[in-house]
Parts: structure tokens; C-alpha cells; sequence
């Protein structure tokens, strides 16, 4: 299938569960994952109706960003190293990957030159898995009081990787458990940095909506699988 009806596919689905749950579809945004597509690609992808690309590299978004002149939203959503920060401050709207003071402090001071605040999404390691980045979720609060206290920063909320398991079923308790410290960090005082929560790709996405996720992060299910060998 193509890309806009593999969109369409996606649509139904996101629209399904939103019936089900009560909720308008506005409410879950779309993130296109364009690791390793090329710039004709995201285009048709833009066309199609995307307008949040999200990316894994600092690399991929310098060779592609002049490249898509159409007007999309750009989210880092891999690893930041710190010292690529400076890169692409000015490029992107949000990143997905905040997992220390030291990567938020140097965020705060590049954004401050750019003149700008960065949206941030704190990553949370809620698998507790060492090949994965994020905060502990008992560390959660303490870091988002810190991270919230930067002038150029706004937290708005958390990003999670569930662990990989084929049986979706098994990976609702990491979402369960995710919206339930989403919810909770509302519920003491943080409702306005508790605006967003980046769970669920293209495996997992239904149960991850289910489970409270307003943000998805899709890939495959768009543009199927990658080529990593280009």
C-alpha cells in the first residue's frame, strides 16, 4: 500500500478508538517518523496530511530540513547528544528526549541565544530497561520541578518507549502505568506541564490511545519498512 492509505488505515484506527473513548480527534496528534526517508517521501506523506514529522537524528533533520519547504512541525525524538543541541535549536518544536539536567541546561542556553523557548517532553525509562534512555519514574517529579525551572524550557510533558513485545496485551501495564504518573503529576499542581503524553509506534499505538497517549509516534505504518541499508 501507499502512503496516503496507509494514513488512511492509521485515520480509521485513531478515529475508532476515539469513538470508542469518547474523545474528539483532535485530540491525538500524529507523528510521522521519517528515519531514513527521503525528502520525496515526507512530501507525499505532507500531502497525504501530515504536519509533525518526527526524527531520530540530528543529521537526518540538517540533510532534510531545507529540503521540505512545506510548513510542518519538527520534533527530535531520539537520543540528543548535548553538543548537537546548537544544530538544531532554530530547526525543531519539540524534543521527545529530555533525560538530563545537563541536556536541559544546555537546551535553556541555546534557546536563549535563538531567542526562543524550546517545548521539551521529559523521557521516561518506564520499562526500566538499561539499552533505553529517560528518567526513573520515582525521579520523575523532582526532575520535572528542575527542568521547569529553566527560563528558556517548557515542559509539557512525557515520552516513554514501552518495551518491544509482540503480544500487545503485555505491553498495556507500561501505559497504564505511564498515564498514571501523567495523571498524577496533574493532580499535584503540574497541570501545565502535563500537556502531552508521546507513547505507542506503529505496533503498539491502538493500546497505547486506549491507555491515555495524546501523542503517537508512527513510522512502518506509514512508510513501511526502512531501507537501512541506503
Amino acid at each position: 500500500m501507499g502512503i496516503k492509505t496507509n494514513l488512511e488505515e492509521i485515520e480509521k484506527k485513531i478515529g475508532k478508538i476515539c469513538k470508542e473513548k469518547g474523545i474528539e480527534r483532535n485530540a491525538i496528534q500524529l507523528i510521522a517518523v521519517t528515519k531514513t526517508i527521503d525528502a520525496e517521501r515526507i512530501k507525499e506523506a505532507i500531502e497525504a496530511g501530515v504536519s509533525v514529522l518526527g526524527e531520530n537524528k540530528v543529521q537526518e533533520i540538517l540533510g532534510k530540513y531545507d529540503k521540505i519547504e512545506e510548513k510542518v512541525e519538527w520534533h527530535m525524538i531520539g537520543n540528543l547528544q548535548r553538543n548537537k543541541v546548537k544544530y538544531i535549536i532554530d530547526k525543531v518544536d519539540m524534543v521527545h528526549s529530555l533525560d538530563s539536567m545537563e541536556l536541559a541546561r544546555e537546551i535553556d542556553k541555546r534557546a536563549a541565544l535563538s531567542g526562543k523557548t524550546m517545548d521539551c517532553l521529559i523521557q521516561i525509562n518506564i520499562g526500566q530497561e538499561v539499552s533505553k534512555s529517560g528518567i526513573d519514574c520515582d525521579d520523575a517529579e523532582s526532575f520535572l520541578n528542575e527542568a521547569a525551572s529553566l527560563d528558556n524550557i517548557r515542559i509539557c510533558g512525557f515520552m516513554a518507549i514501552a518495551p518491544y513485545i509482540e503480544d500487545k496485551e503485555k505491553v498495556r501495564p507500561y501505559f497504564k502505568k505511564m498515564h498514571e504518573l501523567f495523571i498524577r503529576m496533574k493532580m499535584k499542581g503540574h497541570e501545565n506541564q502535563m500537556l502531552y503524553l508521546s507513547m505507542g509506534m506503529t505496533h503498539d499505538f491502538e493500546t497505547a490511545i486506549e491507555e491515555g497517549a495524546n501523542m503517537v509516534r508512527i513510522g512502518t505504518g506509514i512508510f513501511g519498512e526502512r531501507n537501512y541499508s541506503k
